[in-house]
């Protein structure tokens, strides 16, 4: 099996870890040695960038069949969570993307969002037939996680959105919490309308696929998401550039929630509205806007840190991010799964 040894002038492995002169050695798809530059077998390829070496990114929020894979992948996002799209297709094109010959991220799926009848995102123009599955009692909540994990799903999406329809009752959300901790799977909620957040708490929901924006949360429901909960930022869809009240909203929340500890993620909602396929920098630069340091939101964004046995996943850019993540829209370099990317 071919080892590939990367050399680069300045690296960011991870937080705190800006290092010089490094060496990446990648092997079966893993990174299995980080160190200084040193002489390597002859038998291992050697590849000199120069540029500044980083880990690739992740987006946890996609629906990929809106987007492109290829532009993805040149892009520097490697790896990608669809939250929402027909079972039979995202599934298929999740397994295709394990293949080498597949040009584009790494895909893990949740499947169609599981939602009320007639809830959200049931008749929705973005989502084809088979986008929402539609659940009306506690048997069938357990049931449908069930299939969806045999299928490979690695979230259970439900839709919180009061404000587009129905949403599921308290009891069946909190039979879809159960079964889905019965498999060790997170669910991950839309939660748009007055009181979802506090309702996604307390069925034991670990996961909000967007930062709230419809609502300014109160001090405890904050707390208890913070101490209990991972958000997905999705910013810049709330004006694409643009400073909306929607947006001002979602940053005030994530502010608060970055101040008391909580966990964020990276995610853009791609196929919603003008999203880049790829790194979008503007939803980097709106993490920054709602507190975080320039290392935090890289953290956030990054699909693993450059370490033993981590993802062989990385990108080479003409300059640190660390100063400004700006430099991420210069990408010379993109490497998935120990292999360059043409």
């Amino acid at each position: 099996m071919t080892r590939l040894a990367i050399r680069a002038p300045l690296a960011w492995l991870g937080p705190g870890r800006a290092v010089p002169d490094v060496q990446v050695v990648c092997e079966g798809g893993a990174i299995v040695e980080v160190g200084r530059v040193r002489a390597v077998a002859e038998t291992d390829e050697v590849l000199d960038v120069d540029g500044f070496l980083m880990p690739a990114g992740a987006d946890r929020h996609v629906h990929i069949e809106m987007g492109d894979p290829v532009a993805m992948l040149r892009r520097g996002v490697t790896a990608v969570r669809d939250l929402a799209w027909p079972a039979d297709r995202i599934f298929a094109l999740a397994e295709t993307s394990e293949s080498p010959g597949f040009h584009g991220p790494l895909i893990r799926a949740a499947g169609p969002m599981l939602t009320a009848p007639g809830g959200y995102p049931i008749g929705a123009p973005w989502a084809p037939p088979g986008t929402g599955l539609e659940i009306d009692d506690a048997a069938a909540a357990s049931a449908a996680v069930a299939d969806l994990a045999s299928r490979g799903a690695v979230a259970i999406k439900v839709s919180l959105n009061a404000e587009a329809g129905p949403t599921p009752s308290d009891t069946v959300l909190t039979s879809i919490c159960d079964a889905a901790a019965e498999r060790d799977l997170p669910v991950t909620a839309h939660a748009q309308g007055v009181g979802q957040v506090a309702r996604a708490l307390g069925a034991g929901v670990s996961e909000l696929a967007h930062t709230p924006w419809s609502e300014r949360l109160d001090d405890t429901t904050l707390a208890a998401a913070a101490d209990r909960m991972r958000w997905v930022s999705t910013l810049d869809i709330h004006g694409f550039g643009r400073d909306t009240p929607e947006l001002r909203c979602a940053l005030d929340n994530l502010s608060r929630f970055h101040r008391a500890g909580g966990q964020i993620a990276y995610g853009t909602d791609l196929g919603n509205g003008p999203v880049p396929s790829g790194v979008h920098v503007t939803e980097l630069q709106w993490l920054r806007q709602a507190g975080l340091t320039t290392e935090e939101a890289l953290e956030a964004f990054v699909r693993a840190p450059i370490e033993l046995g981590a993802p062989a996943d990385l990108l080479v850019v003409g300059e640190s991010p660390l100063g400004d993540v700006a430099a991420l829209d210069d990408i010379r370099l993109v490497i998935r799964a120990g292999v360059p990317v043409d």
